[in-house]
Protein backbone atom coordinates (compact mmCIF):
# COMPACT_ATOMS: atom_id res chain seq x y z
CA UNK A 1 0.00 0.00 0.00
CA UNK A 2 3.01 2.17 0.83
CA UNK A 3 4.48 1.99 -2.70
CA UNK A 4 2.10 3.98 -4.62
CA UNK A 5 2.09 6.95 -2.56
CA UNK A 6 5.70 6.99 -2.59
CA UNK A 7 6.55 6.77 -5.86
CA UNK A 8 3.65 9.21 -6.14
CA UNK A 9 5.68 11.24 -3.73
CA UNK A 10 9.16 10.63 -5.93
CA UNK A 11 6.94 11.93 -9.20
CA UNK A 12 6.26 15.08 -7.59
CA UNK A 13 9.87 15.52 -5.87
CA UNK A 14 11.24 15.35 -9.01
CA UNK A 15 8.82 17.29 -10.64
CA UNK A 16 9.72 20.12 -8.46
CA UNK A 17 13.54 19.73 -9.08
CA UNK A 18 12.66 19.94 -12.61
CA UNK A 19 10.45 22.73 -12.06
CA UNK A 20 13.48 24.12 -10.55
CA UNK A 21 15.83 24.04 -13.11
CA UNK A 22 13.55 25.40 -15.59
CA UNK A 23 12.70 28.14 -14.19
CA UNK A 24 15.98 28.90 -12.58
CA UNK A 25 17.74 27.87 -15.98
CA UNK A 26 15.41 30.43 -18.35
CA UNK A 27 16.27 33.20 -15.35
CA UNK A 28 19.57 33.17 -15.45
CA UNK A 29 19.58 33.11 -19.44
CA UNK A 30 16.89 35.93 -19.83
CA UNK A 31 19.00 37.68 -17.06
CA UNK A 32 22.51 37.24 -18.59
CA UNK A 33 21.55 38.43 -22.05
CA UNK A 34 20.25 41.53 -20.38
CA UNK A 35 23.59 42.13 -18.88
CA UNK A 36 25.54 41.71 -21.54
CA UNK A 37 23.43 43.62 -23.90
CA UNK A 38 22.18 46.51 -21.51
CA UNK A 39 22.43 49.43 -23.78
CA UNK A 40 19.64 46.95 -26.39
CA UNK A 41 17.73 46.30 -22.68
CA UNK A 42 17.00 49.68 -22.11
CA UNK A 43 16.41 50.69 -25.35
CA UNK A 44 13.80 47.66 -25.09
CA UNK A 45 12.38 48.56 -21.51
CA UNK A 46 12.11 52.53 -22.72
CA UNK A 47 9.23 51.00 -25.54
CA UNK A 48 7.27 49.86 -22.78
CA UNK A 49 6.71 53.21 -22.09
CA UNK A 50 5.71 52.52 -17.96
CA UNK A 51 8.40 54.50 -16.30
CA UNK A 52 9.25 58.17 -17.86
CA UNK A 53 11.82 59.27 -15.88
CA UNK A 54 15.43 58.29 -17.04
CA UNK A 55 16.75 57.47 -13.57
CA UNK A 56 14.43 55.27 -12.95
CA UNK A 57 14.48 53.73 -15.65
CA UNK A 58 18.23 53.22 -15.78
CA UNK A 59 18.01 51.82 -12.27
CA UNK A 60 15.25 49.09 -13.76
CA UNK A 61 17.53 48.67 -16.86
CA UNK A 62 20.97 47.75 -14.49
CA UNK A 63 19.57 46.43 -11.71
CA UNK A 64 16.71 43.93 -13.36
CA UNK A 65 19.23 41.66 -15.25
CA UNK A 66 21.07 40.67 -12.07
CA UNK A 67 17.96 39.89 -10.09
CA UNK A 68 17.55 37.77 -12.52
CA UNK A 69 20.46 35.89 -12.23
CA UNK A 70 20.72 35.93 -9.21
CA UNK A 71 16.95 34.38 -8.78
CA UNK A 72 18.35 31.54 -11.27
CA UNK A 73 21.32 30.69 -9.75
CA UNK A 74 19.65 30.60 -5.98
CA UNK A 75 16.78 28.40 -8.02
CA UNK A 76 19.74 25.87 -9.87
CA UNK A 77 21.26 25.77 -6.37
CA UNK A 78 17.65 24.81 -4.19
CA UNK A 79 18.61 27.62 -2.09
CA UNK A 80 15.42 29.27 -0.78
CA UNK A 81 13.56 27.85 -2.92
CA UNK A 82 10.18 28.93 -1.62
CA UNK A 83 11.32 32.45 -1.72
CA UNK A 84 12.73 32.81 -5.05
CA UNK A 85 10.23 31.40 -7.01
CA UNK A 86 7.97 33.64 -4.62
CA UNK A 87 10.10 36.38 -6.11
CA UNK A 88 10.24 34.98 -9.50
CA UNK A 89 6.33 34.49 -9.51
CA UNK A 90 6.14 38.36 -8.77
CA UNK A 91 8.61 39.16 -11.45
CA UNK A 92 6.31 36.88 -14.09
CA UNK A 93 3.52 38.72 -13.39
CA UNK A 94 4.97 41.85 -13.81
CA UNK A 95 6.66 41.18 -17.10
CA UNK A 96 3.64 39.20 -18.51
CA UNK A 97 1.20 42.18 -17.50
CA UNK A 98 3.85 44.55 -19.18
CA UNK A 99 3.72 42.35 -22.45
CA UNK A 100 0.21 42.27 -22.80
CA UNK A 101 -0.43 45.75 -22.23
CA UNK A 102 2.37 46.37 -25.43
CA UNK A 103 0.87 43.77 -27.54
CA UNK A 104 -2.80 45.65 -27.00
CA UNK A 105 -1.23 48.93 -28.06
CA UNK A 106 0.38 47.43 -30.37
CA UNK A 107 -2.86 45.70 -32.20
CA UNK A 108 -4.86 48.72 -32.14
CA UNK A 109 -1.97 50.66 -33.37
CA UNK A 110 -1.37 48.57 -36.31
CA UNK A 111 -5.09 47.18 -36.42
CA UNK A 112 -4.04 43.83 -36.82
CA UNK A 113 -5.61 40.83 -34.30
CA UNK A 114 -4.23 40.06 -30.91
CA UNK A 115 -1.99 37.40 -31.83
CA UNK A 116 -0.67 38.59 -34.99
CA UNK A 117 1.00 40.87 -33.13
CA UNK A 118 5.22 39.97 -32.62
CA UNK A 119 7.88 42.24 -31.32
CA UNK A 120 11.09 42.13 -29.07
CA UNK A 121 9.79 41.56 -25.52
CA UNK A 122 13.16 42.37 -24.13
CA UNK A 123 13.61 38.58 -23.22
CA UNK A 124 16.36 37.69 -25.33
CA UNK A 125 14.65 35.33 -28.39
CA UNK A 126 14.51 38.13 -30.40
CA UNK A 127 11.41 39.32 -32.13
CA UNK A 128 8.17 36.67 -30.85
CA UNK A 129 4.73 36.48 -31.36
CA UNK A 130 2.50 38.05 -27.89
CA UNK A 131 0.35 34.58 -27.73
CA UNK A 132 3.13 32.34 -27.57
CA UNK A 133 5.17 34.88 -25.63
CA UNK A 134 2.06 34.80 -23.09
CA UNK A 135 1.71 31.22 -23.03
CA UNK A 136 5.45 31.25 -22.19
CA UNK A 137 5.34 33.40 -19.18
CA UNK A 138 2.29 31.51 -17.88
CA UNK A 139 3.69 28.50 -18.10
CA UNK A 140 6.53 29.83 -15.86
CA UNK A 141 4.33 31.50 -13.80
CA UNK A 142 2.95 27.73 -13.18
CA UNK A 143 6.00 26.48 -12.40
CA UNK A 144 6.80 29.21 -9.92
CA UNK A 145 3.51 28.62 -8.03
CA UNK A 146 4.33 24.59 -7.83
CA UNK A 147 8.04 25.54 -6.62
CA UNK A 148 5.92 27.90 -3.74
CA UNK A 149 3.55 25.48 -2.90
CA UNK A 150 6.08 22.67 -3.06
CA UNK A 151 7.69 20.93 -0.24
CA UNK A 152 10.03 19.01 -2.03
CA UNK A 153 13.74 19.24 -0.68
CA UNK A 154 15.44 16.88 -3.37
CA UNK A 155 18.65 18.02 -4.35
CA UNK A 156 18.34 21.45 -2.73
CA UNK A 157 21.58 22.45 -0.95
CA UNK A 158 19.31 25.06 1.07
CA UNK A 159 15.85 25.15 0.39
CA UNK A 160 14.80 27.33 3.67
CA UNK A 161 16.65 30.13 5.15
Amino acid sequence: MNAPKTSTASAAEWFSVLARWLLGGTFLYLGAHKALHPVDFLKLLREYDLVHHYWYLNAIAAALPWLEIFCGLLLLAGIAVRGTALVAFGLLTTFTAAIFHRALSLAALKSIAFCAVKFDCGCGNGEVFACHKLTENSCLLLLAVWLVLSQSHKLCLRPQL
